[in-house]
């Protein structure tokens, strides 16, 4: 029986295990998706192995597989990063996986359970995420959840032969409830 550990309307977030290495490998590595992370070297399975195997051995990382509810297929990840207990903050992640899976909302629904876990479970203050100013679609999408632009470090992400500025993000926990 599958965990179920946040469940939406179309999907449900789970905790990750090592059933999904080679998927998250596949993903990792991925030059479409690898820009967008800031990877600029791939994983080699041992990398990405050792990274699966410390998941939830320390509280302040929390991390999800995004699996669609029709075929419970596992389509991308998200979670919450660096969580600061004492502010009340965390670093947020969120990325879809399969290709087939973009432009459709669930990212936008994956982000509304991980939200409402951190501020609600995790009694956050506040979420703050960084995204790239090249990945238009995404800042679109944290926009649409709620996150609002806090500031910009210049030229500060070299990729495709040019310095791209990235963007910080956040959304605190009233500006959430608001939006619910």
């Amino acid at each position: 029986m599958t965990m179920k550990f946040l469940e939406g309307e179309r999907l449900y977030l789970r905790p990750l295990n090592m059933e999904d290495l080679d998927r998250c490998l596949r993903w990792i590595n991925d030059p479409e998706l690898l820009q967008y992370l800031g990877r600029k070297t791939p994983m080699s399975r041992e990398m990405e192995q050792a990274w699966l195997s410390k998941q939830y051995k320390d509280e302040r990382d929390t991390h999800f597989a995004i699996v669609l509810k029709d075929g419970d297929r596992h389509i991308g990840n998200c979670g919450l990063d660096r969580a600061d207990f004492t502010n009340r903050n965390a670093g947020f992640g969120i990325f879809i996986g399969e290709s087939d899976a973009w432009k459709i909302g669930h990212g936008t629904e994956a982000a509304k359970l991980l939200l409402e876990y951190g501020f609600e479970e995790l009694n956050l203050h506040r979420i703050y995420l960084t995204v790239f100013s090249f990945n238009k679609r995404a800042r679109r999408a944290y926009e649409k959840s709620g996150f609002v632009l806090e500031g910009t470090r210049r030229e500060a992400y070299y990729r495709h032969g040019q310095y791209h500025d990235t963007h910080l993000m956040g959304i605190l926990k009233s500006e959430w409830r608001a939006t619910r």
